[in-house]
């Protein structure tokens, strides 16, 4: 099999009122532990790959080259989407020609006319090749690739505009944000939601920040019209913790226990069970 468009996978959710999981990916084993997550689940997913981890991986092709290689070594048999996580206009167009089968365009930071402007350029551009796109209204919160937003609501009314050029599915600030939740966090705005939702008529919609976030809350929303959740965070702090385990135990000091085959393991096996969890608690396992 081949890596697909999201498209489909999504409208799928969408109707069946479940979300498919968005899992960014950082390395090979991040790679690897994601597909044999999503495979032991039978969930159809996408990957996402941030242009920070990109240029972390070695570009947009070994990125493209590598998913595809272990999709095909691992045998895996559920729907996957190779998918650019808030893509630069420029760093759109790059991952469709290196084989991207979706792209996001995050042009939030952009006067809402050169953002639809732009959001339509890249839309016509990854329809012509049979690639999905997501486009952005209202700034996520936090941080991400160095792009800083306090997470203001997303406006209705311009949702709808980006919604009507034709794009396969939506971010919209509705109050989350990228990295550790805060214990002040007033939690997701389901009114300005529900108000986003009836305005673009159905179209799917994405929740950027989905680590951490209450699964009551990402249930809720997903009854309001979300059917993509964004999960990188959430994996990180499950890698993290395993491998400073692994050292604190001084596992690396007992025999070949310096080996990175052995010392990434157990940071690999948290994010398969971490990945298999997500599957389930977003209804998304057995959906392939």
């Amino acid at each position: 099999m081949a890596l697909v468009s999201a498209k489909d996978m999504i409208d799928k959710a969408h109707a069946g009122h479940y979300a498919i999981p968005a899992f960014n990916t950082n390395n090979l084993e991040w790679t690897k532990a994601i597909l044999l997550g999503i495979e032991a689940q039978k969930s159809p997913a996408i990957i996402q790959v941030s242009e920070g981890a990109t240029k972390y991986m070695g570009g947009y092709k070994a990125v493209a080259d590598l998913v595809n290689d272990l999709y095909n070594s691992l045998g895996i048999t559920v729907p996957v989407a190779l998918h650019l996580d808030h893509g630069t206009f420029e760093g759109a167009k790059k991952c469709l020609e290196a084989g991207f089968t979706s792209v996001m365009f995050d042009g939030s930071h952009f006067d809402f006319e050169e953002n639809k402007e732009k959001s339509k350029e890249i839309i016509e551009l990854a329809h012509s090749k049979g690639a999905s796109v997501e486009c952005e209204v209202g700034g996520i919160g936090g941080t991400e690739d160095g792009v800083t937003s306090s997470g203001e609501l997303a406006n209705p009314a311009e949702c709808k505009e980006i919604s009507d050029l034709g794009v396969d599915f939506l971010a919209a600030g509705i109050g989350n944000i990228h990295g550790p939740y805060p214990e002040n966090w007033a939690g997701l705005n389901f009114e300005r939601l529900d108000e986003i939702d009836k305005a673009v008529n159905g179209k799917p919609l994405v929740l950027h920040g989905g680590s951490g976030i209450p699964f009551d809350q990402v249930h809720k929303a997903v009854t309001l019209g979300v059917s993509k959740v964004n999960i990188n965070t959430e994996l990180q702090l499950e890698f993290t913790a395993a491998v400073r385990k692994y050292f604190e135990a001084k596992k690396d000091l007992e025999g070949k226990g310096y080996d990175p085959r052995k010392v990434l393991k157990p940071g690999v096996d948290a994010i398969q069970a971490k990945v298999e969890e997500l599957c389930k608690a977003f209804g998304s396992a057995n959906q392939a």
